[in-house]
């Protein structure tokens, strides 16, 4: 059994992706020399160095790789040793050209970047599993070997492949998955439109079709190229396991919804032994912050509440977006702070040193092209002192005040095609409740619809168009035993087959929200409606209405223009010891607020009042004390009650009731018990 924390590390993990074959070895002693002034305690080695490690199949070099370890171990430096499994060797796809992957529409993708992998090739897969077992037969002993790090952020760029090797292989997938052909046509429905199969071989990848195919299928599909991208995990992590044990094995994973959709993470989160995340600040418009403190969040649930690890973020901008802006002075730290607030045990950058070439020569680094006299590497030495001054905290976890629910197949499923509005999107809903959840200075967990959820007073749900007959039960009962339940529209549709519920929508949920949907009416681009609320109050909504009917459940929101005006946009049920709301029209964050405040006095919840906006206090408890992190993301200075004095431990002074936290800062303080 291995271990689930990097062996050796003892203190938090603060480094970054280390790239030495992109430069001379007369340039590794300075690097050893700067991790040493930065005070970095751990680096990703060998992610994208296959070529370099089997340089002809079958023949390997590994002399330069252990100059490196032995020099990185000599100056106390752990390493996370990577799998070079992304990126194979052009030998190897000239040798095997059917190892490359083939899009919907037919057309096999070429090598020269990275990810070009049909995971079903079997080919790809013994060539994988021979270089891992090489890597874990020279490396299991090293002194310098804290973590294995399998691949490379799986699922992007390729996630899907649909040639015929995958054809057979989704075929085998299904037999084990249904059991028989009749458990197939019948789960995915294919009386409609004569889709009916008479044996496995007719089935086909959902390639391009003339107009829109078998959503059932598609479903499926999405299903089995993840189950496909997690068998080639496993594979290389139970070689690793048995060559080298009491190492933990990861991969990177990218739970930020901006980042990722195309995994589901719940199932990965039970097959690593340490849960890792990679997060970039995404420049669409909306508080990047604020969505850094989701993926943040999301990321602790899938690793059970558990301790993980960042392991790579940017020191500045990125590179492969439209536009690429610079982070702020004292950005880098506080976002840094703000993923070890929410449970992470360091700040792992993408990457040390700035590469001169490739793809991503633009994309920030520790050490960036103007080397150490730039503000860069001057704000990375002092974090890495400050990371120094919170050892302390080291298995301590985030203390959550409400759940959110989420599940990646849901997802999947209302992204198919020939929904009732386009503009309704799950990503966009689950942003806008965290973001009111946020803004109210609530801490948030994310869990799977079936997950036991009497932890939690306040449970959200933004976006569960697929929800499951167990899922439906299991918010009845938790409801019922007193939890405050918030439900958006277009919940509960659909059965795990995308096939709709039997009776009246919401399906799976009209018992628990008393009501039943007659008809959904959306909105077109641009048309807004009114809601009016207690004591007259006013809320607009945009993209969906429905009319409710109240089954049970009273109205507390009516609307008061629109397709359903005069009907209800917002109830109120009480069952049990409990009460459900739903929401009927979409609102965005700031109008969502009057429903959660209102579902967190039903919840009891107690009331942060008086934090200003974009102010962060995250509170993280373990075996050596109480903490407390709060985060200034305003242009002024703040001050945060606590509920007891304490010791910031960044300048090891004292709080006495009230902290005072300046623009753009951070502090962390150890409650006095």
């Amino acid at each position: 059994m291995s271990a689930t924390t990097p062996k050796g590390l003892t203190r938090l993990a603060f480094g970054g992706d280390y790239n030495p074959e992109q430069w001379p070895e007369s340039v590794w002693q300075e690097d050893v020399r700067l991790m040493r002034e930065a005070g970095v305690t751990m680096v990703s080695v060998g992610i994208f160095s296959w070529a370099l490690l089997e340089p002809e199949p079958g023949r390997y070099d590994f002399g330069w790789l252990d100059r490196v370890l032995d020099l990185l171990h000599a100056h106390g430096i752990r390493v996370d040793l990577g799998t070079p499994t992304v990126a194979p060797p052009a030998w190897f796809y000239r040798a095997h050209p059917e190892a490359l992957p083939v899009t919907a529409d037919g057309v096999r993708l070429s090598y020269g970047s990275r990810g070009a992998i049909c995971h079903s090739s079997p080919a790809y897969r013994e060539a994988a599993a021979r270089i891992t077992t090489e890597l874990a037969r020279r490396y299991a002993g090293h002194p310098a070997l804290a973590l294995w790090h399998v691949h490379n952020e799986y699922g992007v760029p390729v996630s899907a492949c649909y040639c015929d090797t995958c054809a057979a292989h989704f075929r085998r997938w299904l037999n084990g998955a249904y059991g028989s052909l009749e458990a197939v046509n019948e789960a995915w429905g294919t009386a409609f439109w004569g889709q009916r199969y008479g044996t496995y071989e007719e089935i086909l990848p959902p390639r391009t079709t003339p107009t829109v195919g078998n959503p059932a299928q598609q479903l499926d599909y999405r299903r089995f190229a993840d189950a496909t991208l997690r068998e080639n995990f496993r594979a290389e992590r139970d070689i690793l396991h048995e060559l080298s044990p009491g190492i933990p094995v990861t991969t990177n994973f990218m739970t930020a919804l901006s980042q990722c959709d195309s995994i589901d993470y719940w199932a990965w989160g039970r097959e690593v032994d340490l849960v890792t995340n990679d997060h970039y600040l995404i420049t669409d418009g909306r508080r990047t912050h604020v969505n850094l403190a989701m993926a943040a969040d999301l990321t602790r649930s899938v690793a059970g509440g558990a301790p993980w690890l960042l392991l790579e973020h940017s020191t500045s901008g990125v590179n492969w977006q439209p536009r690429n802006p610079a982070k702020r002075p004292g950005e880098m730290a506080r976002n840094s702070l703000a993923h070890i607030a929410r449970g992470s045990e360091g700040a792992m950058f993408f990457q040390w040193r700035q590469s001169r070439r490739g793809a991503e020569k633009f994309h920030s680094a520790m050490v960036p092209h103007g080397g150490t006299d730039t503000r860069i590497w001057r704000e990375v030495v002092e974090l890495g002192a400050g990371l120094g001054a919170l050892e302390e905290i080291r298995g301590s976890r985030t203390v959550p005040d409400v759940a959110v629910l989420w599940d990646w197949h849901s997802w999947w499923a209302q992204k198919l095609e020939w929904r009732p509005n386009e503009a309704h999107d799950a990503r966009e809903r689950a942003d806008s409740f965290y973001e009111a959840l946020y803004d109210r200075h609530l801490t948030v967990d994310f869990a799977h619809p079936e997950a036991d959820l009497s932890a939690y007073p306040l449970v959200v749900v933004p976006a569960l168009y697929l929800m499951t007959e167990a899922a439906g039960q299991n918010l009845r009962e938790y409801v019922e035993n007193g939890g405050t339940l918030v439900v958006s529209y277009f919940s509960g549709i659909v059965d795990e087959h995308d096939a709709v519920h039997p009776g009246a929508y919401p399906g799976a949920l009209r018992d628990v929200l008393g009501l039943t949907v007659d008809e959904w009416s959306p909105l077109l681009d641009h048309q807004r409606v009114g809601l009016t609320g207690p004591g007259g109050a006013a809320l607009t909504g945009d993209v969906w209405t429905e009319f409710v009917r109240p089954r049970g459940a009273e109205t507390v929101w009516t609307y008061a223009d629109g397709p359903a005006a005069g009907g209800p946009a917002v109830t109120r049920h009480r069952l049990g010891r409990g009460t459900a709301w739903y929401v009927s029209t979409r609102l965005d964050a700031v109008a969502l607020d009057a429903i959660v405040a209102a579902a967190a006095e039903d919840a009891k919840l107690p009331g942060r009042t008086g934090l200003a906006r974009n102010v962060e206090v995250v509170h993280r408890a373990g075996a050596n004390g109480r903490y407390v992190f709060v985060l200034n993301h305003t242009a002024g200075e703040t001050k945060v009650p606590l509920d007891a004095a304490g010791t910031e431990l960044l300048d090891g002074g004292r709080v006495d009731g009230t902290l005072t936290v300046p623009a753009g800062g951070v502090r962390v303080v150890r409650l006095d018990d």
